[in-house]
C-alpha cells in the first residue's frame, strides 16, 4: 500500500503550525474530495489534500503560557507532540449547509462560522455553568437542523470526572445540558452522535463506555451488550448501508454492535408495553465458504456478524409465570422451529441460524461431521410466534438470498429437496439400525439366560451375530480415515449430504441418482433383515416361551418416532 504525505505546512517566515496528537481529520458530508485538518487554524482541501487554504485565524485562546512545550525544566523533552496545546481538536462540517462549520480546541473554544470560514463566532461563552479553558472533546453539527449541534467537553485534567454534554438548536446563541447530573452516566464525555434514522436517538461515548438516549437526551442507559466492556469510547460511526454503530476505543480496539435497526424501533411508547417485538433488516443467507488455511495471529480480525436471523424483542419486566417460547412459523403455517427464549427485562436477542434440525445419524465407529448441521430453510417470510403465558405476540421475520449468489431460488429449491431425501433417508437409516440393535441385543440376552441348553444357546449367539453383520452393512465398525476407514451405507450417504449443503445451487444429475441408488441398497438390508426375522423368530420366540422367558419383540416405527421426537430448537439466545 502506498501512501503521501498531505499535511499542511506553515507559511514562509510563519512560526510552526500546532497539530494536536490527536489531529482531527474531517471529511466533508456534502461535497466530495473536500477535506478539513485542524492546527491552530482551519485548513480545507477541495481535491483530496493536493492543494489547501486556510479558511479561519487562529480559532484557539493562542495561549503563550500554554505554548511552552519546549521548556522542560531539566526533564527530557517530548518530541511527541502530545504535549502540543491550544490546537484545534475537533471540526463538523453541517450536513445540512456546507456553509456552516463547527470547529471545538483543546483550551476550550467552540467555534463557528456560517459563511465557510468568512468569519467566526466564539460561542462557548454562551454555554451556561461551563468554566472556562474546559477541552472540547466534540462538536457535531445536527442531522436534521441546521442550527442544531452538540459539544462535549472534558475536565478530567481538572479533576471533573462528570460528562459534559450540551445541545444547541439556534447556532450556538443559547445551549441546554443533555446530560443531567442524576442520569446516571458515568465518566467524562468523549464523542455524541445523533442517529441518521431516529432523531431522538443519541450515542454517547465516554471515559467508561456507551451511552444511550432514546428521547433526546432525557433518560440515558448503557450498553452492555455482546461482553462490550466500559471502556473509554473515543469515536462512534453509524454505518449508513449495513445500520451498524461501529465504536472506536483507547485500546485502539474497533467494536460493532451489527445492525441497531430494533434499536431504532425502541421507541418511549413501545417501552411502555409489557413485551413487543423490535423489527431488524431482512436476514440475509451467506454464500456457504469453504473455509482456508489458519492465518494464526498474523491477521487482525474480529468474528463475524452470526451467520443467522436475529429475533429482538423488548420486555419491560422479567418474565415469571407461565411458560414462554419462541416458535418459527413458514408462509403455509408449518412449525419450523422452536427457540430458546431470554425471559429478562429490556431487550433480548436470538439468533435463529435459518435452519432446520440436525440429521438423526446412526451411531458408528467413524463421526459424521459432514451431518453436524440441518439444511438451510428457503428465502421467503416466516412467522415469529413468542408466548408469554397466556399472551402471545407476533413478528414477520424476511429471509433472503446472498445478492453475490449465482443461483435462483428455484435452484435452491431443488436443492433443499435433494438435501431433504438424504435428511430422511438418515432417519429411515437410524431407524432400521435401532431395529437391528435391539433384536441383535435381545438374542445375546435370552441366550444368557438359557446357559443349562447349550444347543439352544448357541443357536441363539449364531443368530445374534448374523443380525450383526446386517448391522456391519449399515455402518462403519472401524475406526479410520479415508484410506483405513470404512464406508458403508451410512459414510457414503453423509458424505452425499455434506456435498449437497456446500453449495446451495442446482444438485447435479450424478447426486440426485444417488439418492436413489443409496435408498436401494438400505432398503435391499432391510429386506434381509425382515427375512431372517421372518424366519427365526417364530421358532424362537415359541422356545423361549416354554422356557418362560419373554419373546424378542421388534421394534415398530411408530414407537421408534414417539421415543425419538425432539421439540429442542436451533437458535441461541442473548441480551443486548
Amino acid at each position: 500500500m502506498e501512501g503521501r504525505p498531505i499535511k499542511p505546512q506553515p507559511n514562509y517566515g510563519e512560526g510552526k503550525l500546532r497539530f494536536n496528537w490527536n489531529t482531527p481529520i474531517h471529511l466533508s458530508p456534502n461535497e466530495k474530495g473536500t477535506v478539513y485538518i485542524g492546527a491552530q487554524f482551519l485548513f480545507r482541501s477541495r481535491d483530496h489534500g493536493q492543494t489547501w487554504d486556510r479558511i479561519s485565524p487562529d480559532l484557539t485562546t493562542n495561549d503563550p503560557e500554554k505554548q511552552k512545550q519546549e521548556e522542560s525544566g531539566g526533564v527530557t523533552v517530548d518530541n511527541s507532540y502530545a504535549e502540543m496545546h491550544t490546537t484545534i481538536y475537533s471540526i463538523c462540517e453541517s450536513p445540512r449547509d456546507g456553509q456552516t462549520i463547527w470547529v471545538g480546541t483543546d483550551d476550550g473554544n467552540v467555534q463557528l462560522t456560517r459563511d465557510g470560514g468568512k468569519s467566526w463566532t466564539n460561542v462557548v461563552g454562551n454555554v451556561p455553568k461551563l468554566p472556562k479553558f474546559s477541552w472540547v472533546s466534540w462538536v457535531e453539527a445536527g442531522l436534521y437542523e441546521a442550527a442544531t449541534a452538540y459539544a462535549a467537553f472534558d475536565r478530567h485534567t481538572f479533576g471533573d470526572m462528570e460528562p459534559h454534554v450540551y445541545k444547541t438548536t439556534d447556532y450556538g446563541k443559547t445551549w441546554t445540558s443533555i446530560v443531567a447530573s442524576d442520569s446516571g452516566v458515568r465518566g467524562y464525555a468523549h464523542v455524541i452522535k445523533e442517529d441518521p434514522v431516529s432523531q431522538n436517538l443519541l450515542y454517547l461515548g465516554t471515559e467508561f463506555g456507551l451511552w444511550i438516549s432514546l428521547d433526546s437526551g432525557k433518560h440515558w442507559a448503557q450498553y452492555k451488550g455482546h461482553e462490550f466492556p466500559s471502556v473509554a469510547v473515543r469515536d462512534i460511526v453509524i454505518h449508513p448501508r449495513e445500520s451498524d454503530l461501529v465504536l472506536t476505543t483507547h485500546g485502539r480496539g474497533i467494536w460493532i454492535v451489527d445492525d441497531i435497526t430494533p434499536l431504532r424501533k425502541l421507541t418511549p411508547d413501545v417501552m411502555t408495553q409489557e413485551a413487543a417485538f423490535l423489527s431488524a433488516k431482512p436476514a440475509q443467507q451467506r454464500l456457504v465458504a469453504n473455509g482456508g488455511w489458519v492465518e494464526g495471529s498474523a491477521v487482525f480480525t474480529g468474528p463475524n456478524p452470526p451467520d443467522a436471523a436475529v429475533i429482538t424483542y423488548y420486555q419491560k419486566k422479567r418474565h415469571i409465570f407461565g411458560k414462554m417460547k419462541l416458535e418459527i412459523f413458514d408462509a403455509q403455517g408449518k412449525l419450523v422451529d422452536t427457540l430458546p427464549p431470554n425471559s429478562r427485562r429490556g431487550i433480548s436477542r436470538v439468533d435463529w441460524p435459518m435452519r432446520l434440525k440436525a440429521p438423526r445419524v446412526p451411531p458408528a465407529a467413524t463421526a459424521a461431521f459432514e451431518a453436524a448441521q440441518g439444511p438451510r430453510v428457503l428465502p421467503g417470510t416466516y412467522a415469529v410466534k413468542m408466548t408469554r403465558g397466556t399472551q402471545t405476540y407476533t413478528t414477520q421475520l424476511a429471509v433472503t438470498l446472498d445478492p453475490r449468489a449465482k443461483f435462483s431460488l428455484e435452484d435452491r429449491k431443488l436443492e433443499l429437496d435433494a438435501a431433504m431425501r438424504v435428511y430422511n433417508l438418515l432417519g429411515d437409516m437410524s431407524f432400521d439400525l435401532d431395529r437391528i440393535n435391539t433384536v441383535r441385543d435381545a438374542l445375546a440376552d435370552r441366550s444368557a439366560k438359557v446357559k443349562n441348553d447349550a444347543a439352544f444357546a448357541k443357536r441363539l449367539q449364531d443368530l445374534s451375530q448374523s443380525v450383526d453383520e446386517l448391522r456391519k452393512k449399515i455402518v462403519a465398525t472401524k475406526e479410520g480415515g479415508a484410506v483405513t476407514g470404512e464406508e458403508r451405507i451410512r459414510e457414503k450417504t453423509t458424505g452425499l449430504y455434506g456435498d449437497l449443503l456446500n453449495y446451495e445451487g442446482r444438485p447435479t444429475d450424478y447426486q440426485v441418482a444417488r439418492i436413489d441408488s443409496l435408498k436401494k441398497e438400505l432398503g435391499d438390508v432391510d429386506a434381509e433383515f425382515d427375512n431372517l426375522a421372518a424366519k427365526e423368530l417364530p421358532a424362537v420366540n415359541k422356545s423361549l416361551a416354554q422356557k418362560k422367558l419373554h419373546p424378542i419383540a421388534q421394534l415398530t416405527r411408530k414407537a421408534w418416532d414417539a421415543a425419538n421426537s425432539d421439540s429442542s430448537g436451533t437458535g441461541t439466545t442473548g441480551g443486548a
